[in-house]
C-alpha cells in the first residue's frame, strides 16, 4: 500500500492525495483546484500528475474550491466511480462548482476575443457549468459516524471537522494481506473556540494521519475579538474617514462569519447605521443553504435561534445580485461596507471593488484569512506602493488591514489539541500537507517533540506504507 500526493504538498492549494492498495484499487481523497499561484497556476490544473480513469473511489472532505475544484474535470477525464460526502458538502458544492465553472467560461470568453485578434490559438475552461452539474451525479451522500463499506477492502466514516457546514475527517479501515491498516485525512482542521460551528471531534487510533498544516507555526488573535475589531475598521473608515470599507471574504465559512458578527452588533445597539452591501451571488447561495443545516451549530447559536431566526441578517444589510447592480457600487458616494468574495482577491467581484477603491486614502481594504503568497489578497498584505490589478497599476492610497482572528482553520494549537486523542506510539507517521513549506517545517518540529513521526511530502511523491 502507497499514499502518493498530487496536491497540497509543500503548499495550500490543490488538495489530492491518492492511497493505491496492492491489489491495484485507487481511492482519491479530495479533488481540489490549486489557486493564487501565480502563472504556475493553470499547468497545475491542466495536469493531475496520474490518470483519473485509474481511480476507483473518492472521498470529499469539504466544499471548498481547493479540495473539490477540479471534481469536474476528473470526470470529464474519465473517473467513473462514486464520491462520497456529507449532504451539506454535497449541497456547498453543487454551488460553488457551477460557480466556478461560470467564473472560468467568462475569464475564456474575454481572453480568446484578445487572442482572435493576435491570430492565437483559443483557449478552453478547464470544464463547462454544464459539466460542473453532471459531476453531481457520482456524489452519495453519507452522514457523520455511519461506517460506509467502499468494498471488502476499504471502508470508511466521517467525523465533524469544524471547518465550514459539513467539513469531515476521514477515517478509513483498509485491509492488505490480512492486515487493517487504519488511516486518518484530517480534511481541513476548524478551531475549538469557532462563533458558529461545533468543535472537531476526537477519533479512534490511526496507524497513519495525513494532517493539514496551514498555520502550523502560528496563533490566532484571541486578544480582540472578531466583532470588536470589526467595529473598529467600520468607525475608522466610514464614520472617521467617511470612506468605503472592502471586505474580501470565501464565500463559504468567512462571509457567514462576518455577517453573525455584524448581527451581534445590531443586537448590542452598536452597528453603525450604514449600508453593508453583501456582493457576491454565490456568497448569498451557500449562506441560504448554510441555514438549512442549523444541526451543524454549536450550542451558542443554537440557543440564539431561539429568539433570532436569521442570526446571518441586519438591519441596512444589501443583497446584491446582478452585475449591474455590483457596478452600481462604484458610484455610491456615501460611506459603507462592501463585503465580497474571493478571500484571497484573486477572482470574483471584489477585484473589480478593490481596483476602483485602492487609490482613495479615506477607503480600507480589510483581508480576512489566509492568501497564497502569490495572491492579490497577501500582495496588498505586503503593503506595497502600487499594485497591478487587470493589467493597470495602481497606487495603494487606502488603508491594508488583517483580521488574524477570523479563520476557519485551526492553529498550532488548535492542530495539536486535534491530536490529543493519539497515541503518538502507535501512529506510524504523520504526514503535514496543505501548508507552505517553511511552516511545516516549524510543525514538524513541534510535533517531533510530542514523539510524533513526522515527513513533509513533495509534489508527485509516494510513499510505501508499512503494514
Amino acid at each position: 500500500m502507497k499514499i502518493s500526493f498530487h496536491g497540497a504538498a509543500r503548499t495550500v492549494t490543490g488538495s489530492k492525495h491518492i492511497i493505491t492498495l496492492s491489489n491495484g484499487k485507487q481511492l482519491l481523497l479530495d479533488c481540489g483546484m490549486f489557486q493564487g499561484m501565480g502563472r504556475e497556476t493553470n499547468e497545475l490544473n491542466n495536469n493531475f500528475g496520474f490518470d483519473p480513469a485509474a481511480i476507483d473511489y473518492m472521498i470529499l472532505s469539504h466544499a471548498h474550491v481547493d479540495h473539490s475544484g477540479l471534481i469536474p474535470k476528473l470526470v470529464k477525464d474519465g473517473f467513473k466511480g462514486k464520491i462520497y460526502a456529507t449532504p451539506a458538502t454535497r449541497d456547498l458544492a453543487a454551488a460553488l462548482l457551477e460557480d466556478s465553472a461560470g467564473i472560468q467560461e467568462n475569464d475564456i470568453k474575454f481572453e480568446n476575443k484578445r487572442r482572435s485578434l493576435l491570430n492565437l490559438p483559443l483557449l478552453s475552461p478547464l470544464y463547462t457549468t454544464a459539466e460542473a452539474m453532471a459531476s453531481l451525479d457520482s456524489f452519495w451522500v453519507v452522514e457523520y459516524h455511519e461506517w460506509i463499506e467502499i468494498d471488502k477492502d476499504i471502508s470508511f466514516c466521517f467525523t465533524d471537522a469544524g471547518h465550514i457546514i459539513g467539513s469531515a475527517c476521514v477515517h478509513l479501515r483498509i485491509k492488505e494481506n490480512d492486515k487493517m491498516v487504519r488511516i486518518t485525512f484530517s480534511g481541513d482542521v476548524g478551531r475549538y473556540r469557532d462563533v458558529i460551528l461545533r468543535s472537531p471531534e476526537t477519533f479512534e487510533q490511526a496507524d497513519y494521519i495525513i494532517l493539514e498544516s496551514t498555520y502550523g507555526d502560528s496563533l490566532h488573535d484571541h486578544y480582540h475579538p472578531t466583532i470588536d475589531t470589526l467595529l473598529h475598521w467600520i468607525e475608522s473608515t466610514c464614520l472617521k474617514d467617511k470612506g468605503k470599507l472592502i471586505i474580501p471574504a470565501f464565500s463559504v465559512g468567512r462571509t457567514q462569519e462576518i455577517l453573525y458578527a455584524l448581527n451581534q452588533l445590531e443586537i448590542e445597539r452598536r452597528l453603525p447605521d450604514l449600508e453593508y452591501f453583501l456582493d457576491s451571488p454565490l456568497s448569498i447561495k451557500a449562506t441560504q443553504i448554510i441555514k438549512r443545516y442549523p444541526k451543524y451549530f454549536n450550542s451558542r447559536i443554537q440557543k440564539i435561534l431561539q429568539t433570532d431566526n436569521d442570526p446571518f441578517s441586519f438591519k441596512g444589510l444589501r443583497l446584491v445580485k446582478s452585475v449591474d447592480e455590483s457596478k452600481m457600487l462604484n458610484f455610491y458616494n456615501k460611506p459603507c461596507v462592501i463585503i465580497s468574495a474571493s478571500g484571497m482577491a484573486e477572482a470574483g467581484r471584489i477585484k473589480h471593488h478593490i481596483s476602483n477603491n485602492i487609490e482613495n486614502h479615506r477607503n480600507a481594504i480589510l483581508m480576512t484569512g489566509y492568501c497564497e503568497p502569490n495572491s492579490l489578497g497577501a500582495r496588498l498584505l505586503r503593503k506595497p506602493e502600487e499594485v497591478t490589478i487587470f493589467g493597470q497599476t495602481h497606487q495603494v492610497n487606502a488603508n491594508i488591514g488583517e483580521m488574524r482572528s477570523m479563520s476557519a482553520h485551526g492553529d498550532y494549537e488548535d492542530l495539536l489539541q486535534f491530536l490529543a486523542c493519539q497515541n503518538p506510539k502507535q501512529v506510524k507517521q504523520i504526514f503535514l500537507v496543505h501548508g507552505e513549506y517553511d511552516v511545516q517545517q516549524h510543525f514538524k518540529n513541534t510535533l517531533m517533540k510530542k514523539d510524533f513521526e513526522v515527513s513533509i511530502p513533495d509534489q508527485h511523491q509516494s510513499i510505501g506504507l508499512t503494514l
